[in-house]
């Protein structure tokens, strides 16, 4: 039998969060208590004032298409977000916004990925970024990046993985799934190393940049030298900072040639986000911003909490992430353990399964991010859950038996 199905697609694997929430969402339908660490999104509602707005679009008839690049009020509200808080200057002809800021990275690769071009992912990463990229005929190349390194990539692992077929450097920070955070001095070592190959060009993707803590600040790659402009692809969105989530909206802020290519790109796909939405980010990037602050405040107290916590468990190693609202433990010191139906825990992956299985607790392991013997748990939860969660993971690990 014939198929339809390209054979691209071979290339592209399920998304590791989304199918672990698939699982968890199973397991309770069939009855059992699961205490879920796997998605990364906030466990709150929309601000009141954005989800007036949204329903002031719908009472004033915002319910048609947009421009493709998205409306102009939205475009001009993120270009003075850009100036305000990072001192950047974009004019509204360089924003493209999509449903989300992963619908921007995507099309970013269809609009520039060859076959055999290279993008350089750093590890831990993101899940979706090698294969947006192996989908459009590209190669990911993946440098692993080592807790000793605080999971950052150094300037000399770039210099080293920079060929003639370099097309793009990813740049995720404050990063999922580890929380690093690059300082201005550890972006200005990496930005010698671009500066030396014009050809690169660069993404940031900053979608978590209001949650840094214990007093990091967030630094827009791009700002550190400004004459990156002309080959940087700088990605955003509002999902994580105002619980918008399921609103989806995201942007992108480029040179005119890229931000023209993305734009035909949306015309042809989605046609462009949602007008409703669009009304509501402009109210949510135009008005008080408490709301974000408060948030960060909320998730530094889970943060400390959930690293303290995790820590104290016997073959864990937890390090406080400077930003996100995840955690990436080390595992290795688990690894060899039998646990009491018998089996060995031979990988972050056996570790992932046991606790879901016998704890009651979901996470992800680290494998898919590119870095095996880590988990990833998000403390987008309430402190009730980090609390219950944690000891369920204590006392399963208790029952375990220690390698001989």
């Amino acid at each position: 039998m014939t198929t339809v199905i390209a054979d691209r697609l071979s290339v592209v694997k399920p998304s590791p969060s989304m199918a672990a929430k698939a699982r968890v969402d199973a397991l309770v339908a069939e009855g059992r208590t699961i205490i879920d660490f796997t998605i990364g999104e906030p466990d709150f509602d929309t601000p009141a004032h954005i989800v007036e707005a949204g329903i002031a679009a719908l009472d004033k008839g915002y319910t048609r298409y947009t421009a493709a690049a998205g409306t102009l009020a939205l475009r001009k509200a993120i270009a003075a977000k850009l100036l305000r808080e990072n001192g950047l200057h974009y004019a509204p002809t360089d924003i493209v916004v999509g449903s989300g800021a992963k619908q921007i990275i995507y099309s970013a690769f269809t609009a520039t990925l060859n076959a055999g071009d290279e993008v350089i992912v750093p590890a831990p990463y993101w899940v979706s970024y090698p294969d947006m990229v192996a989908l459009h005929g590209g190669k990911p190349v993946i440098v692993t990046c080592s807790a000793d390194d605080g999971f950052k990539l150094t300037p000399q692992a770039l210099a080293r993985a920079i060929t003639p077929r370099t097309r793009w450097l990813i740049l995720n920070t404050p990063n999922n799934p580890s929380g690093a955070v690059y300082s201005l001095g550890e972006l200005t070592a990496l930005i010698e190393v671009l500066n030396r190959h014009p050809h690169v060009w660069l993404l940031t993707d900053e979608i978590y940049e209001h949650f840094v803590y214990g007093g990091v600040k967030h630094v827009a790659p791009v700002s550190v030298d400004t004459s990156l402009q002309t080959r940087t692809l700088l990605v955003n969105g509002l999902s994580k900072a105002y619980a918008f989530t399921g609103w989806r909206v995201g942007y992108g802020a480029a040179p005119a040639a890229l931000a023209k290519a993305l734009t035909l790109l949306m015309s042809q796909s989605t046609t462009c986000p949602s007008a409703i939405s669009q009304s509501a980010a402009v109210t949510a990037l135009n008005g008080p911003q408490d709301c974000v602050q408060e948030a960060a405040h909320m998730f530094e107290k889970r943060r400390n909490r959930i690293v303290e916590l995790l820590d104290a468990i016997p073959g864990i190693e937890c390090l406080p992430p400077d930003g996100a609202f995840y955690v990436f433990p080390g595992v290795a010191g688990l690894l060899g353990q039998t646990t009491p139906t018998g089996k060995v825990l031979g990988n972050d992956i056996d570790v992932m399964n046991f606790l879901l299985d016998e704890a009651g607790v979901a996470c992800i392991d680290g494998t898919s991010y590119g870095m095996p013997a880590h988990l990833r748990l998000s403390f987008a939860t309430s402190m009730d859950q980090i609390e219950a969660g944690c000891k369920a993971i204590a006392q399963a690990i208790a029952r375990c038996k220690s390698a001989a």
